[in-house]
């Protein structure tokens, strides 16, 4: 089957926006028509027994028994909606409209709330296997038996993964993603679970980004982009790339960051031995530079004020001396020279 046959079997939903009535004024009905429904069984068992007319009385009876049965039905039909909650409503199978605004409402008895997310768990990470197995990690998140839809800010944290870099480096890495339900109707239709849509495109989307970057610049290459060095832009990529994924479902991806970044524990003791070794040449570069720079001025000093002429074959001494004593790891030790050097 060609994409565009797949695309034509598809059904995208459009949201329907309800304006549904006042709850309070629904709510005073149903409880005179409670009230009602009492008085009519009460007023029928006392006609019956009396014996006046139990034609009438059943009548009575019967008709409270109807209306108490249908005021039942209507309280089905309450909704309250707190701020930055939105409720999707099915009448029978179809869709039959979105709930936006929060308050107290009354809508079809018969129309249902639809929520795939609620109930059960959703896993936050899935961990792919060398032979190509999935392992869905313990961390997982107890969803609510709450049919609302949140349309808050939202936190999903996946947790550490093992990938592996532009050059082949295996490092271990998380994020967490701030994001937010922006379209409910789309959320609850287009996908089977929106949160689990989410936290495996998250997870795709990490291991993608990850093996286009090294972990860190060589220093041939200061000016590439790495996955320590340039964390801003790596994480606009990633928000980028995750909210195309996630535009189907309703989702707006707000914010997406590295919260965790190392090498593997292969490799980790000889990266560390790399980046030790850089430390040393650059500290060993900054303390040539300065000796040499002390040098020439004293030479320089001592030349100017005439404290001593030196020839060349001296000047090479006291430099060599000057550089031993400057760039030295231990205390130098002197050596009193009594005699000539020649």
């Amino acid at each position: 089957m060609s994409t565009q046959e797949i695309s034509k079997n598809f059904k995208n939903v459009e949201e329907k926006e309800l304006n549904p009535i006042s709850g309070g004024l629904m709510l005073i009905l149903v409880l005179a028509m409670y009230a009602a429904s009492v008085g009519l069984i009460i007023c029928g068992a006392v006609t019956i027994e009396m014996g006046k007319n139990n034609i009438l009385g059943g009548i009575l009876v019967a008709g409270g028994i109807f209306l108490l049965i249908a005021a039942f039905i209507l309280t089905c039909g309450f909704h309250m909606l707190k701020p930055n909650e939105e409720l999707v409503l099915t009448f029978f199978g179809k869709y039959y409209g979105t709930i936006k605004k929060d308050g107290y409402y009354f809508v079809n008895p018969f129309a249902s709330e639809f929520n795939p997310t609620s109930g059960g768990v959703v896993p936050q990470a899935i961990e792919i296997t060398a032979g190509g197995g999935e392992i869905v990690k313990n961390s997982v998140a107890t969803q609510s038996t709450r049919k609302k839809i949140s349309t808050k800010t939202q936190t999903l944290r996946n947790d550490k993964q093992k990938v592996n870099d532009v050059l082949g480096n295996p490092i271990i890495i998380g994020s967490v993603v701030i994001w937010r339900v922006a379209e409910p109707t789309k959320a609850v239709f287009n996908v089977e679970n929106y949160k689990e849509f989410l936290s495996i495109q998250c997870d795709s989307v990490i291991r993608n980004i990850a093996r286009m970057y090294p972990y860190d610049n060589m220093e041939d290459e200061a000016d590439e982009k790495s996955l320590r060095g340039s964390s801003q832009e790596i994480a606009d990529s990633m928000r980028k790339e995750l909210q195309e994924k996630v535009m189907e479902a309703g989702l707006e991806i707000k914010e997406v960051r590295i919260t965790n970044l190392a090498y593997s524990d292969e490799i980790a003791a000889a990266m560390l031995q790399r980046q030790q070794a850089v430390a040393i040449i650059a500290a060993r570069q900054k303390i040539v530079e300065g000796a040499v720079s002390m040098v020439k001025m004293a030479i320089d000093q001592l030349g100017e004020e005439e404290i001593v002429v030196l020839d060349e074959e001296r000047k090479a001494a006291m430099v060599s001396n000057l550089l031993v004593v400057l760039c030295g790891n231990k205390d130098a030790q002197p050596i009193v020279n009594s005699g000539s050097i020649y």
